[in-house]
């Protein structure tokens, strides 16, 4: 599994969530709405230390990461992480892991 996050949702979390180098924020399982792998569950993300991280990458020193216990939820899928225009937030895709090499920006 891998996390991969275009630019504009890099300036996202700098600008909406303040992540500045040092940060950490975690993507994690939240009980409620749906999402195309699971219904019922969705992604969440917040400002969080790392206890088990199962997978890590860092822009600009702010490391963004997934716990070892919520890597269930991606069912041998990446994560990539854009921006929603419209809605003017990120927005997640699921990206199969024999496909996920073609698609990483």
């Amino acid at each position: 599994m891998n996390i991969d996050i275009t630019n504009e949702a890099l300036n996202w979390f700098k600008e909406e969530m303040q992540a500045a180098e040092g940060d950490t924020v975690r993507f994690y399982v939240r009980y409620g709405g749906s999402s195309p792998l699971h219904e019922g569950f969705s992604l969440g993300m917040t400002k969080d230390e790392p206890l088990e991280p199962a997978v890590t990458v860092s822009h600009e020193g702010v490391t963004y990461f997934v716990e070892e216990k919520d890597v269930w939820y991606f069912d041998g899928h990446h994560l990539k992480v854009t921006y929603d225009e419209k809605l003017q937030e990120p927005a997640f895709e699921y990206i199969k892991d024999s496909a996920a090499k073609d698609q990483i920006v």
